[in-house]
C-alpha cells in the first residue's frame, strides 16, 4: 500500500474521506491543505507525511493511481499553482 494511504488508514481516515481528500487535491491543492488539517492527524504525523511527499513526489501519483483517480487533474492543478 502507498505510504500516504497507509498513514491515513493508520489514523482511521475512512475510504470516503481519503477519496474526497485526493479529489480536492486534484482540483485545488491549496484547499486540500485545509482538508488534511481537519482530519485530526497529529501534527508530528502530518510533518512526517509532508516530508515523505517532499522527498518522493511520485507518492502522490502512486496514491492517485491506487485510488483510481485521474492523475492528469493533479498535473492541471500543479500548473495552476505555478501561474
Amino acid at each position: 500500500m502507498n505510504p500516504i494511504l497507509a498513514l491515513l488508514k493508520e489514523h482511521n481516515i475512512s475510504d470516503e474521506q481519503i477519496q474526497s481528500l485526493f479529489e480536492t487535491l486534484t482540483a485545488n491543492p491549496l484547499m486540500a491543505m485545509g482538508v488534511i488539517q481537519q482530519l485530526g492527524i497529529p501534527q508530528e504525523k502530518l510533518q512526517q507525511l509532508m516530508m515523505m511527499v517532499m522527498q518522493n513526489p511520485a507518492l502522490i501519483k502512486d496514491a492517485v493511481n491506487e485510488l483510481g483517480l485521474d492523475f492528469s487533474k493533479v498535473e492541471e492543478a500543479k500548473a495552476k499553482l505555478q501561474k
